[in-house]
């Protein structure tokens, strides 16, 4: 079920709690509402459709990966300077990302994941992973 984007940034500025196998449901309609904006969206977190949870949806080349749980537990030294707008928030924002990610999470049927990431994925991934924090970015 898709859902609309919040733009609230109170609500956004909340942490997330952890994602346990409950949350499955919020997975799926984390993707289905990626899918549907997916020709102008990378990636999306769950306190973007109104779920203060550890979940984040991104498009992995033309298939979306949805990640419950990720920690980054290995970067590249080597790091870049871009700036990232948000379907939440108006604008765009400097940030500095990781050039690479390597990522532990839990997949949608909560069975632990591990995979290393670069370019556009290894961006969203660390974007939505901010959401998390409540880091409006």
């Amino acid at each position: 079920m898709t859902h609309p984007i919040l733009h609230d940034p109170i609500f956004l500025s909340i942490p997330s709690r952890p994602a346990t196998k409950d949350d499955f449901p919020i997975a799926r309609d984390l993707v289905d509402t990626l899918v549907a904006l997916s020709d102008h969206c990378a990636g999306l977190a769950a306190n973007m459709i109104g779920e203060s949870v550890c979940i984040l949806a991104v498009m992995d080349g033309a298939r979306p990966l949805v990640m419950m749980n990720p920690e980054i537990v290995k970067h590249s030294a080597k790091t870049y300077r871009t700036e990232e707008g948000c379907l939440s928030l108006a604008g765009v924002r400097p940030v500095e990302r990781y050039a690479s990610i390597t990522v532990r999470w839990r997949d949608e049927h909560f069975r632990k994941q591990r995979g290393t990431f670069s370019g556009l994925t290894a961006e969203a991934i660390q974007h939505e992973m901010d959401h998390f924090a409540g880091r409006l970015v």
